[in-house]
């Protein structure tokens, strides 16, 4: 969230408009009868959310729910690692762009260093937690001389580094195609220094490609939405802290599911809104952006940023 816009004096979204932990466990549970059995917390920045693991309890005993993840910038992970554990989660996605201290503070436009982000993932670790994924956002010109380093850091920890192409979601990261380093440079640059081979994905529609070590000591992934959309194996809906079902990460808005549930929509009702919207979903402006060779991030400042979505 760029500090220039929303900044100390910037007034946040009033209590009453943020969907409460009993609307969420609700909406998940028409989710799973319509064929959900994944679920992730995002956000913004989920463990600024106050008893998060409430939530994550409720969200675990659901019937039909069998993984829940978190995905966070891990700034307050270390504090909170043992009661989200304790909760029930699963599995964790931390992002860190850098573990050098002058780009993770050039990306992140905070003045904190990755130090503690680091204290909580290491943290995590040792609390049993699997598979912990480490998201890091690549922008040429910025952080890509940092990869191998980064790469370095966590091989043999049982980490796994996900690189994901720089997106133009939402209208304030100042996005253009020229900044974009492509996954295929990514697996170039690593390999030269680790070699690598491709593995076949967990599941399908899983939206980064796999590669491990040769020599044993782990894997890391690409995620490659810029230059091989993936579009068409799209399985993600998504549900915003205000109650909006949005069908993609590229969208300029959603449907709102509060308004009609604060008003006294069945359960039926509800769930018919969510699988007509599902079922009537056509999106795949990855695949357009990525057919124009000349595309630039438009002047629409409609869409919706990553920071409300969250991924």
């Amino acid at each position: 969230m760029p500090a220039e816009v929303y900044g100390e004096k910037y007034e946040f979204l009033p209590r009453p408009h943020i969907l409460s932990f009993e609307e969420i466990e609700r909406l998940t549970r028409l989710f799973v009868r319509i064929g959900v059995s994944k679920v992730r917390i995002t956000g913004g920045e989920p463990l600024v959310r106050a008893n998060l693991p409430d939530l994550v309890s409720k969200l675990c005993v659901i019937d039909g729910i069998n993984d829940v993840a978190l995905t966070t910038n891990g700034y307050l992970l270390e504090n909170n690692a043992q009661q989200l554990k304790d909760a029930g989660l699963n599995r964790l996605t931390v992002s860190l762009d850098s573990i050098d201290p002058d780009v993770f503070k050039e990306m992140s436009g905070r003045p904190q260093g990755p130090t503690n982000t680091l204290a909580g993932i290491k943290t995590a670790a040792s609390l049993g937690f699997k598979q912990i994924k480490i998201n890091v956002v690549v922008q040429r010109g910025v952080n890509e001389h940092t990869l191998v380093d980064t790469a370095r850091y966590f091989k043999g920890t049982g980490a796994i580094v996900r690189f994901i192409e720089f997106m133009d979601v939402g209208t304030k990261n100042g996005w253009e195609l020229s900044q974009v380093f492509t996954s295929d440079e990514v697996i170039q640059a690593i390999n030269t220094e680790f070699p690598l081979e491709p593995i076949e994905p967990n599941y399908k529609g899983e939206v980064a490609s796999r590669y491990r070590y040769v020599d044993g000591s782990g894997e890391i992934g690409v995620i490659s939405s810029v230059s091989k959309p993936f579009c068409g194996d799209c399985t993600r809906a998504r549900l915003s802290t205000d109650g909006k079902l949005i069908t993609c990460l590229f969208a300029s808005g959603g449907t709102d599911l509060k308004t009609p549930m604060r008003s006294g929509a069945t359960d039926a009702e509800l769930a018919a809104i969510i699988n007509k919207v599902w079922t009537g979903r056509n999106d795949r402006y990855s695949e357009l952006r990525s057919n124009d060779t000349e595309f630039e991030n438009d002047s629409d400042d409609s869409k919706v940023e990553m920071y409300y979505i969250g991924g």
